[in-house]
């Protein structure tokens, strides 16, 4: 029998980091408002999803976070509901903090903070629900081969199995990226701690359960941590579009 695609209408965008390493650029604005490609990198998150027909999204915010409220504030395609955290709670616990805010049913989740471009065919949001099953999949991640990040620092954070399950690398040694797109199932929340902790640990407990599946990006995903990434990015794509790219 033929699974019926599962359509997900709800995202949560991670925005309430420091961004530290960013400083300069960081002083005035949290980081996920930094200018990539003539936008702020939240908002080429948000028309990604935009044009995948999420129609609800939420987004925590701790630092500066005024600053993001403002920028959202006029937009229309889309509800944006904000997270604040006056404490920061790390990558599971804002998201833990965040549930009330979010309907039933599977949702994404990216970063605010990095920049993600869609190679020939499906977008990689449509070609990641196209391979979401729920009845074995707790986690389904987007993976970037570290060999194609020529433009920003690449770490080897998993490898994938013949079936596709997702498999860290302890070691860092491993031949892909975890871009930080993911699907989880909200069930995965359960008996998350309602504290700080790390979304890492939800992906080791579904990889421990043999739950944790990945998708190959066939784009480019670049991992912007420092005014440097954000010079070399901006500068290829500035060549791109020069030499006729879109």
């Amino acid at each position: 029998m033929r699974r019926e695609n599962t359509k997900i209408t709800q995202g949560f965008i991670l925005c309430a980091g420091f961004g530290t390493r960013m400083r300069p650029l960081t002083d005035s604005m949290p980081k996920p408002m930094v200018p990539v490609h003539g936008k702020p990198m939240v908002d080429h998150v948000l028309n990604s999803f935009a044009a995948q027909g999420i129609n609800r999204v939420v987004i925590n915010t701790h630092y500066l976070g005024d600053v993001l409220k403002h920028h959202l504030k006029d937009r229309k395609d889309m509800s944006i509901a904000l997270s604040h955290e006056d404490e920061i709670l790390d990558t599971g616990g804002g998201i833990v903090n965040a549930l009330p805010l979010l309907e039933d049913g599977a949702f994404y989740i990216s970063s605010g903070d990095s920049y993600l471009q869609d190679g020939g065919g499906e977008p990689a949001l449509s070609r990641m629900v196209a391979a979401w099953d729920p009845e074995k999949m707790d986690i389904l991640i987007l993976l970037q081969p570290t060999a194609s990040m020529t433009l920003t620092h690449g770490v080897g954070d998993y490898d994938l199995d013949m079936d596709g399950r997702a498999i860290r690398s302890l070691n860092q040694g491993g031949v892909y990226m975890f871009t930080s797109l993911r699907i989880n199932a909200p069930e995965i929340f359960d008996n998350a701690p309602r504290e700080p902790f790390s979304y890492l640990q939800l992906l080791d407990k579904a990889q421990a359960r043999g739950r944790l599946y990945g998708i190959v990006h066939n784009g480019d995903w670049h991992h912007i941590s420092t005014p440097e990434d954000v010079a070399r990015v901006n500068d290829a794509l500035s060549v791109h579009n020069d030499a006729g790219g879109s």
